[in-house]
């Protein structure tokens, strides 16, 4: 694992940059998750193994630092990720995000658009957290309700229904995540959605079979944006089926070659 060095206060993102020939694929993780934790079994598929794969764990997540006086909205995880990757010199890459990790890959991709060679969404943040998601109730709470008591409860009462996302949260920072969720719940300006229409790399979002029917399947295809299903997964495919998710991936990136 190697660290980065994110802003004055000497606050470090840790992450794993695995070598390949192949155009970078950076790896945005979602909501109380880690790169760390995710990924290493899609990224070691047959079908990425040849891409540099970048999996990173965001500020307030896994093996990163957690600093309690960081505002960990999703554009400022954007800026420090843009810096990242520029002092990484990734002239082309490729983007890879899930969920409200999708908002935080919109953000930097509107600022690197030139160096954007794909960018590739499972189940996506797109628009502002509505009710259900558990980035409205974590960010419809007051901060200090959800880092003094909420938190810990979610954790208690969530850890048998999914042992897997807890056991991230879990090592997460309550700060983080209470500011986060909050910054989902404004949404963005432009909004994410306006922003993956925008942009003119390949595009490609993915859902888990198990999280069909979606209305967005349709309206992402009106836009002209590629649709990749993952079988016998749900919202957890990075999980429930790394082997697909890869497959789905490396389409994304082939989509349109050849036409």
């Amino acid at each position: 694992m190697k660290e980065y060095i994110v802003d004055k206060m000497k606050n470090k993102m840790r992450y794993h940059d695995l070598p390949g020939e192949d155009t970078p694929i950076l790896f945005i993780h979602g909501l109380g998750c880690a790169g760390s934790f995710d990924y290493p079994e899609v990224a070691a598929q047959i079908d990425l193994i040849n891409h540099r794969r970048i999996l990173v764990d965001l500020l307030g997540n896994g093996f990163s630092d957690k600093p309690d006086n960081y505002s960990y909205t999703v554009k400022e995880h954007a800026n420090y990720l843009y810096n990242f990757v520029q002092d990484l010199s990734l002239n082309k890459f490729i983007i890879f995000a899930h969920s409200l990790g999708g908002a935080v890959a919109l953000e930097l991709a509107n600022k690197c658009r030139d160096n954007l060679e794909a960018i590739i969404l499972s189940e996506a943040n797109l628009d502002k957290s509505i009710k259900g998601s558990s980035s409205y109730e974590f960010g419809t709470c007051k901060e200090e309700d959800f880092v003094n008591g909420i938190f810990d409860e979610v954790i208690s009462e969530t850890s048998s229904k999914n042992s897997m996302w807890i056991a991230t949260l879990s090592v997460c920072s309550s700060t983080a995540i209470s500011r986060i969720s909050k910054s989902a719940v404004a949404g963005g300006e432009p909004s994410w959605r306006k922003i993956l229409y925008s942009l003119k790399c390949k595009k490609t979002f993915i859902f888990g079979e198990n999280s069909l029917p979606d209305n967005d399947q349709t309206e992402l295809k009106k836009h002209m944006i590629n649709i990749e299903i993952v079988k016998s997964a749900g919202h957890s495919m990075a999980w429930e089926n790394p082997k697909g998710l890869a497959e789905a991936i490396k389409r994304g990136i082939l989509y349109g070659r050849g036409l």
